[in-house]
């Protein structure tokens, strides 16, 4: 299964260096899609349509986002994976970092957002959401900082966060009438 994770990695990677425009995108969507997501999540808070349920979403999403990366925080407590340019995989446009490489935390936290939105039915935000996620998580291996394998990790670990908030906090209940009717 590494030989498979190794050779898309490196083939993902490989197109790197080629285009410096191509280069500068990725890095830039590396860089700021996580904080472009989450804007773009914030921002929904004062749509007119359909408010409440919405509002739901909304916060269901930044739960799920949160839920996934505590997810990771415990998965890095088993799972101690070098990074690929430390085994000479991947060559790296970007600084390395000090962290294990699996799950990835940009691909748990762009999932997650993309499913709480699917999982609620916001299928049309959804998917615009979760096109964002999987450019993200390709930026990441593109770059050189995780393998393939690391970026689909994170995203079963968004998705399973999306779900499991999706099942403990309902839509309706005294809690989330509190919540979604702040401000």
């Amino acid at each position: 299964m590494y030989q498979l994770d190794a050779a898309v990695t490196r083939a993902i990677n490989g197109l790197a260096g080629h285009s410096a425009a191509i280069d500068f995108l990725m890095i830039w969507v590396s860089t700021i899609g996580i904080p472009v997501l989450v804007l773009a999540v914030a921002v929904q808070w004062w749509r007119r349509s359909d408010r409440p349920h919405t509002r739901h979403v909304l916060v269901a999403a930044g739960l799920s986002f949160l839920a996934g990366l505590a997810l990771n925080q415990i998965i890095l407590l088993l799972v101690h994976r070098m990074r690929p340019y430390d085994g000479g995989v991947t060559h790296l446009l970007i600084a390395p970092s000090a962290d294990p490489s699996f799950p990835s935390d940009h691909a748990t936290a762009s999932f997650a957002i993309a499913a709480a939105f699917l999982v609620h039915g916001m299928r049309r935000a959804g998917l615009g959401f979760l096109a964002a996620a999987a450019l993200v998580a390709f930026s990441r291996v593109y770059l050189g900082t995780h393998y393939a394998g690391d970026v689909l990790g994170g995203a079963m670990t968004g998705i399973i966060a999306a779900i499991i908030v999706r099942m403990a906090y309902r839509e309706n209940t005294r809690f989330d009438r509190f919540i979604t009717g702040i401000l």
